[in-house]
């Protein structure tokens, strides 16, 4: 393979930075800002804010509300597809993995999945009849009529309806038509999606690759294997190799050569900049550890630390809760990985005000 750029450190993490919105040069859109950044994870934690309400404010600052994605899935101009909110129209991309699924994949799990569904496949025209009938529904309103138990190693065992529901969602059968509260509820995939033509399969995964690598700036070929998305561009890009950093990277030739101007943002643990923790230590060199999954002993920086961005470093986490009964964004520690200068705090200090803003709270610092 061909090298063709050779990086520094600081260059990859502007790239990266840049690519994901998080520069001076805020968008203003909402449905612009899901599509440039291909996919905003619905993750519905909500210690702070739930993390796509977190990932869109931290582009779009005083721009954004919480309604105003609300609004966008209700119209479905953006749609929910396997927990990812993605640009409507970009369904297309998938809409030929869904008719061939479970395609050649002849992994166990998978194919665990295929004869599951097989066999109760009367629950699956069932689910369909009644929401043919019906419209949108949760799936505790479905009954379930499967003939064989859903078997996990974890806390699915049992939950028919449910997976029933995800497999179908794979397929192409059903689409989430909204939330109450964290519930999905499903319809009909015809009555959500777009009726665009499906992507052929191969140009469907390239364009895939190159358009999460438009919205990384710089990632591997390849990386650990996911269920939902790909952390992987293939070889979309260009090869190139960062001073200090193993291994060949792919960088987005767009972003090359550019001026870089930062700012101050605050990110939701499940922001794309930082999702792939081994890029992040890679590219950022930064310390960092979600508390959620701990015990409360070995939390190191809080439930739900918020990392701080200064320009192209990360430099901290904020440890906060808000608190709706109380009105209140509590601030219980604010973690510096070296010593803030003034002008950060003072630019930290804005951003939580910001938040506290969008959530219709007043800030309180702790401690």
């Amino acid at each position: 393979m061909t090298v063709q750029h050779r990086l520094s450190r600081r260059e990859a993490c502007r790239i990266a930075v840049r690519a994901q919105l998080l520069d001076a040069a805020r968008p203003v859109d909402l449905l612009d800002t899901v599509r440039r950044l291909s996919l905003v994870q619905f993750e519905p934690t909500a210690a702070v804010a739930p993390s796509a309400d977190l990932v869109l404010w931290s582009r779009l600052g005083r721009l954004y509300r919480p309604e105003l994605l609300e609004r966008a899935l209700t119209d479905h101009v953006v749609v929910e597809l396997q927990t990812m909110i993605r640009g409507a129209h970009d369904v297309a991309l998938y809409r030929a993995e869904m008719e061939a699924w479970p395609g050649a994949d002849a992994r166990p799990w998978k194919q665990r999945r295929v004869a599951w569904l097989r066999t109760n496949d009367a629950c699956r025209r069932d689910i369909l009849e009644r929401l043919r009938r019906g419209g949108p529904m949760l799936s505790r309103d479905l009954p379930d009529t499967c003939v064989e138990q859903w078997e996990s190693s974890g806390w699915n065992t049992g939950r028919n309806v449910a997976m029933m529901l995800e497999l179908m969602e794979a397929s192409g059968d059903v689409a989430v038509a909204g939330r109450l509260g964290r519930e999905r509820r499903w319809d009909l995939a015809e009555r959500i999606y777009p009726d665009d033509p499906a992507v052929p399969e191969p140009d469907a995964v390239r364009e895939r690759d190159a358009r999460r690598l438009r919205s990384l700036g710089i990632a591997r070929s390849r990386g650990p294997e996911t269920q939902v998305e790909p952390v992987g561009v293939g070889e979309a890009g260009e090869a190139a190799v960062i001073d200090g950093v193993r291994g060949v990277w792919r960088v987005d030739p767009a972003q090359l050569d550019r001026d870089f101007e930062g700012r101050v943002a605050i990110l939701s643990p499940f922001d794309r900049l930082i999702f792939e923790r081994k890029r992040m230590v890679d590219l950022f060199g930064f310390d960092y550890q979600l508390g959620m999954y701990k015990p409360a002993v070995q939390r190191r920086f809080g439930f739900y630390a918020l990392p701080i961005l200064d320009g192209e470093r990360l430099v901290g986490k904020i440890d906060a809760t808000t608190d709706l009964p109380s009105s209140l964004l509590r601030v219980h520690r604010i973690h510096e990985d070296e010593p803030f200068s003034p002008a950060l705090r003072d630019g930290v200090r804005a951003e939580l005000e910001e938040l506290a803003g969008m959530l219709h709270v007043q800030l309180q610092f702790e401690g």
